[in-house]
């Protein structure tokens, strides 16, 4: 049995992955994937996916 990911849960994915600056990115992504961003609605989603993006960001040295 072969297990996909769901849309969102792929987004979460990639907020988490370090790749993705913030949402625009992560729907940008899903749409190279050829998934959909439609489930990525709502200022409290949204909020979880930009910071979730912004832990993941490599820190700059100082």
């Amino acid at each position: 049995m072969t297990f996909r990911l769901t849309d969102l849960e792929r987004a979460f994915e990639l907020a988490d992955s370090g790749e993705c600056a913030g949402v625009s990115d992560v729907k940008a992504r899903l749409k190279a994937e050829r998934r959909s961003s439609t489930c990525l609605v709502g200022p409290s989603l949204c909020r979880q996916l930009r910071e979730r993006c912004q832990a993941a960001q490599p820190k700059l040295a100082a």
